[in-house]
């Protein structure tokens, strides 16, 4: 509610005048921190999966961002990954494991969504995790797909 009451006084006020000095991200961050507990939906297909983020800047830089549908690009068989437009904050180390639903960030603008476990020498940056990630490595596919990321 508290969100929908900062987009309508924010649609109404700033284009009148009446405000003058409302800064887009401060007004984003704050709609981000009433939201979902960080909740978001995943669209592949037909096939709909729930996710939730950690409390970081970096997932709360991502989600910032939602909606979105984006092409995502197979590699190695265990992962889909799309470089975003805008580099977001990190906070990287290397997990040792990667588990089936991660979502993560490597560098700083590589968005990844992994689909199979595996040990791993890489860093990346958790973002969060599917709340159950049953079904995804089938709905995902063998080559590139297109996902909707959305908070729930």
């Amino acid at each position: 509610m508290k969100f929908l009451m900062i987009l309508i006084f924010t649609s109404v006020f700033k284009g009148s005048g009446v405000l003058y000095n409302i800064d887009d991200q401060n007004i984003k961050t704050e709609c981000i921190n009433t939201m979902a507990n960080g909740k978001i939906k995943i669209t592949v297909n037909s096939q709909s999966f729930t996710a939730t983020l950690l409390d970081n800047d970096s997932a709360k830089a991502f989600m910032i961002m939602l909606p979105m549908t984006i092409h995502m690009t197979e590699l190695n068989s265990n992962e889909k990954y799309y470089d975003l437009p805008n580099s977001i904050p990190t906070n990287s180390s290397n997990p040792g494991t990667i588990k089936n639903g991660d979502l993560m960030l490597y560098g700083s603008k590589t968005f990844v969504l992994f689909y199979k476990t595996f040990s791993t020498a890489y860093s990346y940056t958790k973002l969060g995790t599917l709340d159950d990630a049953t079904g995804l490595a089938s709905a995902l596919g063998s080559g590139n797909v297109t996902v909707t990321f959305a908070v729930e």
